[in-house]
């Protein structure tokens, strides 16, 4: 029996409309594969945690992050920025502080609103 060596696997990673590198037709994201790996987990340490992914798939993004190391780098550090960007767009318009004695607050007023209701209806 003669095994045919091939070069070309599929590739399984693509670009949604907001730039993010997706892995193997799932929500899962290169970012996320890489941030465990360099973590120390196996592939199917990675496919345990994220069963959408494939065995197959999660192998060759390792292989692809090991040979084009720098760039994947680039683009992670890349999407890291713009997501420090966007949290600080988050906080800015919708500010954290008092948030726990607001939300206490309401709870408060809505709790006497209730047994305001149910005095008014004895």
């Amino acid at each position: 029996m003669n095994l045919a060596i091939t070069t070309t696997e599929p590739n399984p990673l693509s670009i949604n409309s907001d730039g993010v590198i997706l892995v193997g037709g799932t929500r899962v994201t290169l970012r996320t594969v890489i941030s465990v790996f360099k973590k120390g987990a196996t592939a199917e340490e990675i496919v345990s945690r994220f069963p959408s992914l494939d065995l197959a798939d999660v192998y060759v993004v390792i292989a692809y992050y090991l040979r084009h190391q720098d760039e994947v780098e680039a683009y992670l550090q890349e999407q890291e920025e713009i997501s420090e960007q966007i949290r600080a767009e988050n906080e800015r318009r919708f500010p954290s502080k008092g948030l726990r004695d607001r939300l206490l607050a309401r709870r408060q007023a809505e709790r006497e609103s209730a047994l305001a209701n149910q005095s008014g209806e004895e």
